[in-house]
């Protein structure tokens, strides 16, 4: 619609009156964009945009701000590397009680986190079983990050079938659904797919750069994280390593790689494939236990603390599984202490709890 102006010069009263009403006129008439017949960006990012709080004072998000990747390095929004150390949870459908208000206030203020993992199981009575349910319940756990200044990683957490493209139409929806709701939030990351399973890299490279452009029509900012080959370990635990994903890169802007590891397990084999590839790959270690493969048995602290110090190192993200009451060694709070509202200090954590407590306030 043109817009009216008008001169200094003197104008006859009528033609006064008649300018002035046009002007109240356009001021009451709604505007068009230049770009109509354009897709405009979805009303729930604009409301977002328009609703979206501050991140409180001296929390990882307000020093930080919106991250993004800078060679093979996570870097804030002055461009600077930086190391997140935080939590996953467990399968939001068995353990959304540990995920409390006064859990997470400890998690940000007692751990002093900056990074929570939020556990979406697709299959074992998860995601797919009620969709609205358990993105509702997804959004309101990363809801409670954001307004705790921590950022959320969005976690596609399927594990069988292993192969990501079986449910490549669901994470399509979700993640449609997730990044509209936080397109303005600087928070957030999408972890595509968990721990990919008995697929080769070439299939899982096809499914990333299927889903990806979908959360960047809605979030062009957010730092995507891709699976690797044989339950994210870059295809050690399947006979293979990094190389593959060095020769063949998924073809897409701000990703970075995940990589998972058990210590009691994955020995020096693993933590050197994770050292090379940090060398050549921006990788964050987005699962990880000091037990078994299974998050059980007994802690090798000595293992652990040769990640940690690798990580630390070469500046490689983390969260730890998992922030629950499972009663698995691998889960940091004792049995019951989500049926209740003790949440700060050691006496209601595992032996493995005390142990990643200290390093994720260090």
């Amino acid at each position: 619609m043109a817009q009216h102006s008008f001169t200094r010069r003197r104008l006859p009263w009528i033609a006064l009156a008649v300018a002035l009403a046009g002007a109240l006129l356009l001021a009451l008439t709604p505007q068009f964009s230049a770009n109509a017949g354009e897709e405009q960006p979805d009303s729930s990012s604009r409301t977002a945009a328009r609703t979206a709080a501050p991140a409180p004072a001296g929390s990882a998000v307000a020093r930080n701000g919106q991250l993004k990747v800078c060679g093979e390095k996570l870097c804030n929004q002055k461009g600077k590397a930086v190391q997140l150390k935080g939590m996953s949870s467990h399968g939001t459908q068995w353990y959304a009680k540990c995920l409390t208000d006064g859990s997470l206030d400890a998690l940000a203020g007692d751990w002093g986190a900056d990074v929570l993992r939020v556990s979406t199981y697709v299959q074992e009575g998860g995601y797919e079983s009620d969709p609205e349910k358990f993105t509702k319940l997804a959004q309101r756990v990363v809801d409670q990050a954001i307004a705790r200044g921590m950022y959320a990683i969005i976690d596609w957490h399927q594990l069988e079938p292993g192969d990501p493209n079986e449910n490549t139409d669901l994470a399509k929806k979700f993640f449609t659904d997730m990044a509209k709701k936080y397109a303005d939030q600087p928070n957030v990351f999408y972890e595509i797919a968990n721990e990919p399973s008995g697929v080769s890299w070439t299939d899982i490279k096809s499914y990333a750069e299927e889903v990806v452009p979908v959360i960047r029509q809605h979030d062009p900012d957010g730092v995507a994280l891709v699976g690797t080959r044989a339950w994210s370990s870059l295809g050690v635990s399947e006979d293979g390593d990094e190389k593959e994903v060095i020769d063949d890169p998924v073809d897409a802007e701000n990703i970075m790689y995940t990589f998972h590891f058990y210590a009691a397990d994955h020995d020096d084999e693993y933590l050197q494939t994770l050292s090379r590839a940090a060398d050549k790959l921006p990788m964050f270690v987005t699962e990880f236990g000091t037990q078994n493969a299974a998050g059980e048995g007994g802690n090798d602290f000595t293992m652990s603390q040769k990640y940690i110090d690798l990580m630390e190192k070469k500046g490689i993200s983390w969260t730890n599984w998992n922030y629950s009451d499972d009663d698995r060694s691998g889960a940091v709070f004792k049995p019951g202490t989500c049926d209740g509202d003790q949440w700060e200090g050691t006496g209601v954590l595992k032996e493995a709890g005390v142990w990643i407590r200290e390093r994720v306030k260090s």
